[in-house]
């Protein structure tokens, strides 16, 4: 096995098996790595832009009972910090998106235990009429799951009730590593690898906008990344054939680790997170494997502006969000950006050659 024919089968688009791919993670240079990934980026998304969203992300509620480990913002039912958001407070942050030009919300929050499914639909359907230009994509796999397990009903009945009250997409968040052998040491309460991609493909589907991501950083080994991209890449081939419709974009980034528990543990340390290269390599090599997704964002909120406009060169094609607010990545680590300007995103996008543009959340322009 080599590198460079490996590479080269990439560059013809032919597709890698698990083995080449764990290959190349290992053996290949960040170099070579940068040029494949940037040559497959050219052919998938438009090679003169590189496009931003503007949006906020809004937590509704920190009532969450899964524990995660890589989590501080979460609080347990009954905390005297905990809080679920009132639509006067959520109205206010919505217009202050929309006074700078915001076309959507990703809202998200822990796994309540007392919100009825009625609670969500009565709140996405306040909202449709209350800001009916605004894009909703809410609730992450896992919240789809708890509110089965609160209602007793499976995904698809309670996604198609989401939907046909407003909801427009659902956020790719709570995936961290798929790989069941990592996510049952760092987060044993929350849903399985495979009942996560089973809520996305209920939700590709009935024809929801998804999105898919990854956290890289918990100690695992190379071939712990590299199934997490079989499974997405398995999902999304699956999903586009059945029903046209699949993961629209795929975003990494280094766990922030500092702040919490799994970080304080005395075992742990020396053996998280992820520094620039590490997080470069696995940009590329997640653009080269998952050969069925087009778009690929750049994490400036954990990498830092400077990182993300070299990781347009191995493989992104999306500067991500403004990111108006964030509570949860920027309450684990005190190295966190966790908000940026319009301005600053399209300077650092004109700095690395791009034409930038703004965006929808199905990739559409805005301009």
């Amino acid at each position: 096995m080599k590198v460079d024919s490996i590479l080269k089968k990439a560059e013809n688009g032919e597709r890698i098996n698990f083995e080449e791919g764990v290959y190349l993670y290992q053996n290949a240079s960040l170099a070579q790595l940068g040029v494949t990934a940037n040559q497959i980026r050219t052919q998938k998304a438009d090679p003169e832009i590189v496009t931003y969203l503007v949006d906020r992300n809004i937590n509704y509620t920190n009532v969450c009972t899964t524990n995660c480990k890589f989590c501080n913002f979460y609080r347990p039912p009954g905390h005297e910090e905990a809080y679920i958001l009132s639509r006067e407070e959520l109205n206010q942050k919505i217009i202050e998106t929309k006074e700078i030009g915001g076309t959507r919300i990703l809202m998200q929050g822990g796994h309540h235990p007392d919100l009825p499914l009625t609670w969500y639909t009565d709140l996405l359907k306040w909202l449709r009429a209350t800001h009916p230009e605004i894009e909703l994509d809410c609730f992450s796999p896992s919240e789809i799951d708890n509110l089965c397990l609160v209602e007793g009903k499976n995904a698809f009945e309670i996604l198609e009730e989401l939907r046909d009250a407003g909801l427009r997409g659902l956020p790719g968040g709570g995936a961290e590593l798929l790989d069941d052998e990592i996510r049952s040491k760092v987060s044993p309460k929350k849903i399985s690898g495979v009942r996560w991609l089973e809520i996305m493909g209920a939700a590709h589907e009935l024809g929801l906008h998804t999105s898919c991501s990854m956290v890289i950083g918990f100690g695992e080994k190379i071939e712990n990344r590299i199934r997490h991209f079989d499974l997405l890449r398995s999902r999304q081939d699956e999903s586009l054939n059945k029903f046209n419709n699949g993961f629209i974009a795929f975003i990494a980034w280094p766990l922030q680790y500092e702040l919490v528990p799994f970080g304080k543990q005395s075992q742990n340390k020396g053996k998280l997170g992820a520094g620039s290269n590490e997080y470069l390599r696995n940009l590329a090599v997640s653009r080269i494997y998952l050969d069925n997704i087009d778009h690929f964002q750049a994490s400036w909120p954990t990498m830092g502006f400077e990182v993300a406009e070299v990781a347009l060169e191995f493989g992104a094609d999306d500067f991500g969000s403004t990111m108006l607010e964030e509570n949860v990545v920027s309450q684990a680590s005190n190295d966190t950006h966790c908000n940026a300007r319009i301005d600053e995103i399209q300077t650092i996008i004109r700095q690395a050659g791009y034409e930038y543009r703004q965006r929808l959340t199905d990739y559409s322009l805005t301009t």
